[in-house]
């Protein structure tokens, strides 16, 4: 990178779609030139519903930040949340072609753990590997140059339906960009929230989005889980709007302006009542804050126990030291690391935007922002134009080696 080039970064949610342009400046930091955000009615829980509803907010919230910079954008880097994202996790085993581990082994191992995943319908986006196996040797997170005569690797396969990932770049094309790379946000989020010491323990990500909610769980600086949950802040509004008896554009203000998953549990406060007509000419009559505490903290409490269920299947509930970070557009919610604390029965913290060794000026201080950062923070640490796989350079290791190897190797 040079001072002064520019990158930016596009976000496709189920509620928002999100575009930073970025600046790389003469303290060899990214900083935030201008924040574009557009409706995204097109999408709805993972899927694209209306094509030509689609192109239009990608194209409003590429032009609004493109408006307000005056830089014309050329190329891309793309985050998804929860559309149509699926994980898998496999093991394979290559014979190691001299003594040595090289490049070429690692390569090999990671191809067939990919090729050997039913994907039918649906393209790779990334392959992640949790550990090597040399031998008899376990746990290795960087296997070049070792000596063995087998080489086993347990990969994650991050995809995508391929008719999906096709409509979403025919249209972004049509808006006049190209795509660099993509990646899912249950990538990005880790990467953002989570510092190297959290990582080498064990620690858990929650991104919660609109219609879905992202989980993705470290050890040893390496993800060893993720999954996707079927509830996102969409289904509060949802819940608001059946208990209120009130639209929904009133229900997500009621969610905006009195949301409190405590309210309901405090017994000597004095409960009031929220006038509708104030907030819609259509609507009329009152209601109960704690009511509305009530179904939210309903609500909220189930994603939790949904993320704790998916903790249970790597037998992690309750064992998770460095905490359980909670991010994404509705993890300000009042009272959320409390029921948080109280349903996982971890520590919990909440993780915002801040000034980085890569970023500085971010003048976004949302949770909601975390994955479309670190998505372009991402493509700009590591080599990203190797294909398929994330291709984290060993230089972070030895700068030495940083042009003989590009392929996945986890940052300690």
């Amino acid at each position: 990178m040079v001072s002064g080039e520019t990158f930016t970064a596009i976000d496709i949610g189920s509620s928002k779609i999100k575009t930073i342009i970025w600046v790389f400046n003469e303290e060899k930091k990214l900083r935030v030139l201008w924040v574009g955000v557009a409706a995204s009615l097109g999408v709805r829980k993972g899927n694209i519903l209306d094509m030509d509803e689609f192109k239009n907010n990608i194209d409003a919230s590429l032009s609004e930040a493109e408006r307000m910079t005056w830089e014309q954008v050329s190329h891309i880097y793309l985050s998804l949340s929860g559309i149509g994202i699926d994980v898998a996790t496999n093991k394979w085993i290559v014979a190691v072609m001299d003594s040595e581990i090289t490049e070429e082994d690692i390569n090999r191992s990671l191809d067939m753990a990919q090729n050997w995943v039913d994907l039918q319908n649906r393209v790779v986006l990334k392959v992640i590997p949790e550990h090597f196996t040399c031998d008899y040797e376990s746990g290795i997170k960087n296997p070049i140059w070792m000596t063995a005569k087998k080489l086993e690797v347990i990969a994650h396969i991050f995809s995508i339906g391929s008719n999906v990932l096709n409509n979403i770049k025919k249209w972004i094309f049509d808006v006049g960009v190209d795509i660099v790379d993509v990646y899912p946000n249950l990538i990005t989020s880790g990467e953002a929230v989570l510092t190297k010491r959290q990582k080498e323990l064990w620690v858990v990500c929650i991104d919660i989005w609109a219609s879905t909610t992202g989980i993705a769980v470290y050890e040893e600086w390496v993800l060893i889980y993720s999954g996707v949950i079927p509830l996102g802040w969409e289904n509060v509004t949802s819940d608001v709007a059946l208990g209120a008896r009130v639209s929904i554009d009133l229900a997500e203000k009621l969610k905006i302006e009195y949301g409190d998953l405590g309210l309901c549990k405090i017994e000597k406060w004095k409960d009031e009542e929220i006038e509708l007509e104030k907030l819609s000419k259509n609507e009329s009559g009152t209601l109960s804050m704690k009511y509305l505490s009530e179904i939210t903290r309903a609500r909220y409490a189930e994603l939790f126990y949904y993320v704790n269920s998916e903790l249970k299947k790597i037998n992690k509930d309750w064992m998770l030291p460095e905490w359980a970070i909670i991010t994404g557009g509705w993890a300000k919610m009042k009272w959320i690391l409390e029921l948080s604390k109280e349903v996982l029965r971890l520590p919990s913290a909440i993780w915002v935007p801040e000034d980085s060794d890569f970023i500085s000026g971010t003048s976004i201080s949302d949770p909601q922002f975390s994955s479309v950062i670190w998505t372009l923070l991402l493509s700009q640490k590591y080599s990203t134009h190797k294909g398929s796989k994330l291709n984290f350079s060993i230089g972070w290791y030895w700068n030495s080696l940083k042009s003989l190897f590009y392929k996945i190797v986890p940052k300690g």
